[in-house]
Parts: structure tokens; sequence; C-alpha cells
């Protein structure tokens, strides 16, 4: 049986600092009107996903409790949305801010790079024999984002 696993915390979520994850829900708790975000009460996360990661076993559900990172996973997914040929891949990180000191401010600084991507390109970034006829710039045009959204503080 596979475990559930939660992630709310930093703590939590570095287990998977800067693993790809593919995302196969996005829930919102909050919603988006002119910019502007509306939440519940601000002990309330934002959204939660549902996700895979290939470092973690089982079933992940994720909190999102940074504003920024909510409104670019509402872009991706409300506002563009995302075609049956397409994924979603987020990156999680404290540890690729372009200023060192800011993974030691937590909370403050968002910490999700959210990629568009064609379908299969999860699959092509986490396991090299995954259609391996496909090397080089074929390999890496598989797998890069239609269009992403990555915090101005990330290298």
């Amino acid at each position: 049986m596979k475990s559930e696993i939660t992630l709310i915390k930093d703590s939590e979520w570095s287990v998977i600092d800067g693993e790809p994850c593919r995302i196969f829900e996005f829930i919102p708790m909050a919603s988006v009107k002119d910019g502007k975000v509306s939440s519940l009460s601000g002990a309330t996360p934002y959204a939660s996903i549902e996700i895979e990661c290939k470092k973690i076993q089982g079933r992940i559900t994720g909190f999102i409790t940074h504003k920024t990172d909510f409104l670019n996973l509402w872009a991706a997914f409300k506002e563009r949305t995302v075609k049956h040929n397409e994924e979603v891949i987020i990156f999680w990180s404290k540890k690729h801010y372009k200023v060192k000191l800011l993974k030691f401010l937590p909370g403050f600084w968002p910490k999700l790079w959210i990629m568009v991507c064609q379908k299969d390109a999860y699959e092509i970034m986490t396991d090299p024999n995954y259609k391996s006829e496909l090397q080089g710039e074929a390999r890496f045009n598989a797998e890069k984002a239609i269009t992403e959204w990555k915090p101005e503080i990330m290298e």
C-alpha cells in the first residue's frame, strides 16, 4: 500500500528541493479577480496540488502558502489552461535563489518554478530510458517548457 504524504512546511517540501514533480490536480482555496487574491483567511493555504515526484513514492498533496506561487499556478491552470497534450511540472526550491542568503528567510520568498510542457516531458526528464531514441537537441526540445513562471529571485 502506498502512503499519503502531505507537504505544508518548508521542512516537508525540502525533501523534493530541486526535483521535478508533475501536477495532476490544482485545487484552489482562494480566487483571483483583477490580479488580486481573495482567500478565506490568513491561516488557510491558497491551494493544494496533487503531485508525483520520483524521489517520493505514494500520493503527495502539497499546500501552496505563498501568494506569488499561487498566482503563478492560477495563471497556468485558470488563465492559460493546460491542454490535453500538455502537463505541468514544478520545481520547489530554496537552494536556487540568486542571493544565497534568501534561503534562510523562510516564507518570504516564492519557491515554485512552474512549467507547462508537452505531454511526457516529466518522464523524459526523470527516466533516461524513456524514449531513449530521443537524444541531444531532440530530447532537450521534448522536455523544455512551452511557457513557464519562474520567480525573478531564482537563478
